[in-house]
């Protein structure tokens, strides 16, 4: 049978006389500024002086998973924190949820779950209502994971506000929940939970925060730095507002007003961290000064060791590429080839230590960038474009990073692995455009895959008709696959394009005359028909009187022969032919 503890004792359990409320709410307040460092600093002093504290046992856990360090490792923190915090409390329920937010995280939902409903259960009055500090812990937990039972969480403090109605921290755990059980429907009431938490404690930042993301995510970018600013001008200490500030100016590079909140941020922290030099790293990138992103940084990987963090090398990497980029404009060959070489040596460093939280479809952009600079091979740069594709969980945002991708190829004239991505385009995006189609007969037809580039036409035809694209690229990769196939190619394809535009023959000129031109050209110097020939030929000089006195020397010629010309010769040309047109050449296709 389960150990029930009454709620009026663990309150007397967590509450020694050692330790004050105050003093726990001050490390909460580092937690919910973004400073844990501090907070870890904070609390470890208080578990020291007070190992039994429950209350402190919990936020010290909470500080390391709240840190800037890989999630493996806050996890292993945490954990220690909390085993033996059960060993110091005598198991008490808050520590137990701490533990229990440790295996949610690591994927252990059961596990969690028992913890959490067995610590409900513990601290449930006598009326059966659940103890709020336990709600909320169970909720922070559920809160943080990726995939949860937001809507238990959301019961859960439901419950916990109308019980303990004067916590801000509470009606923004609230509002946090609702937007993550009922994401893009559920604004108004997170709008709501955080006003009501700003209603409460007017200095409380964590709520002005909130609203302002949720002003920048519905792109009010005027709102989000209002709340912004007045967050900290009610608690100019709130760092966690500073740094949105820093990179409010970062994107929009107003560099000297993001560098004053920088400041602000690194000076409103009791205890500095590692971070703080990076983000000065960042500053100097952004400015393009890469020689002192790359100092800064390389400074900050020498100083943190195999602890350095993956994103210190994807700044190494860019910087060196971008410096590398520079230095090819200027014609220092030499200087940017050991540039591309330390991009491409960052790069590796990257890889070989990324973590699924810190990876993104930036760094396979980044990766097919410096291979290319630095002798990587077509088929590894096309490879990355497609992991960084896999990467993004958004269809759009997957489909605009290939893309990319295609965009890279054709610059670069790769046209197969160009052709090769946006088939990867229309296998996934559910409704291709005719430009997508267009695009992959082109990127067939400049890499000389003609077939290929016949078949994506074909489809344009089927699927869109009414346009002339489809019979254009169609004759025109007819034309150049194989001339011992005109017959049952060029032909058709020629006679399909010449019907097509003959309907507007102002609007499709040029696709008029060329199938105009081939098909008399065809009649005259391989069927060896001269009437079938001669409409061709008369109807291209209506259409082309720029070069009429030319074409009608052709006419003349046919006209006045007796047979029908051999396979394989051509009219005599008049003399002095109209500019434009030349002889007329045995199977011409138009190469665009």
């Amino acid at each position: 049978m389960m150990r029930l503890i009454p709620a009026t004792l663990l309150i007397a359990t967590w509450m020694i006389s050692s330790v004050s409320a105050q003093t726990i709410e001050e490390g909460k307040e580092h937690i919910f500024a973004m400073r844990s460092a501090s907070a870890i600093a904070h609390f470890e002093k208080m578990v020291a002086a007070a190992p039994t504290n429950a209350d402190a046992t919990y936020w010290f856990g909470q500080a390391y998973l709240e840190s800037d360090e890989p999630l493996a490792d806050r996890l292993e923190q945490a954990r220690k924190v909390y085993t033996s915090g059960l060993t110091a409390t005598g198991d008490a329920p808050l520590v137990k949820v701490g533990l229990g937010h440790v295996a949610l995280l690591s994927g252990e939902v059961e596990t969690a779950r028992q913890q959490f409903e067995s610590a409900l259960i513990a601290t449930k009055d006598k009326k059966g209502f659940n103890n709020p500090t336990i709600a909320y812990a169970v909720s922070r937990a559920i809160h943080e994971a990726e995939k949860a039972d937001y809507a238990w969480g959301v019961r859960l403090m439901e419950e916990a506000t109308t019980r303990t109605t004067k916590s801000p921290e509470m009606w923004v755990l609230l509002g946090n929940l609702h937007r993550k059980a009922n994401p893009g429907e559920s604004g108004n009431q997170a709008y709501i939970c955080y006003s009501k938490a700003i209603e409460i404690d007017s200095t409380h930042g964590a709520a002005y925060l909130r609203r302002s993301r949720m002003a920048e995510k519905a792109q009010d970018y005027e709102l989000q730095k209002a709340l912004l600013d007045k967050a900290v001008a009610k608690n100019p200490s709130y760092s966690a507002a500073y740094y949105d500030l820093y990179y409010y100016f970062l994107y929009r590079l107003k560099l000297v007003e993001a560098e004053e909140q920088l400041n602000k941020y690194i000076n409103s922290k009791p205890v500095k961290e590692a971070q703080d030099e990076f983000l000065y790293a960042q500053l100097c990138w952004k400015k393009t000064d890469y020689d002192c992103a790359v100092s800064k940084t390389e400074k900050l990987v020498e100083q943190m060791g195999t602890k350095a963090k993956p994103k210190a090398f994807r700044l190494l990497a860019d910087a060196y590429y971008q410096h590398g980029m520079l230095a090819l404009k200027r014609g220092d060959n030499g200087g940017a080839a050991g540039d591309f070489a330390q991009a491409k040596k960052n790069s590796d460093d990257f890889f070989a230590r990324k973590t699924a939280e810190d990876y993104i479809p930036f760094d396979h952009k980044l990766r097919a960038d410096i291979l290319s600079k630095s002798g990587g091979s077509k088929q590894e740069i096309y490879d990355n474009y497609l992991s960084g594709a896999a990467l993004d969980t958004v269809l759009s945002s997957k489909i605009d990073f290939l893309k990319q991708g295609q965009l890279y190829f054709k610059e670069n004239k790769m046209r197969d692995l160009e052709a090769a991505i946006i088939e990867q385009i229309l296998l996934i995006k559910p409704k291709p455009t005719i430009n997508d189609y267009f695009d992959l007969t082109l990127a067939h037809y400049f890499s000389s895959r003609f077939d290929k580039s016949r078949e994506a036409a074909q489809v344009i035809i089927q699927k869109y008709p009414q346009q002339v694209y489809g019979y254009e690229w169609s004759f025109n990769s007819a034309m150049a696959i194989d001339t011992v196939r005109k017959d049952s190619i060029a032909l058709p394809d020629a006679l399909r394009l010449n019907e097509f535009s003959t309907g507007d023959t102002a609007k499709f000129r040029k696709q008029y005359i060329s199938s105009t031109r081939w098909l008399a050209s065809y009649y005259i110097n391989d069927a060896r028909n001269r009437d079938t020939a001669l409409i061709y030929f008369r109807k291209w000089l209506v259409a082309d009187p720029a070069n009429a006195a030319v074409i009608q020397g052709y006419i003349d010629q046919i006209e006045k022969s007796v047979v029908p010309a051999k396979p394989g010769s051509a009219p005599t040309t008049p003399p002095a032919p109209a500019s434009g047109t030349g002889n007329l050449p045995r199977s011409e296709a138009r190469r665009p």
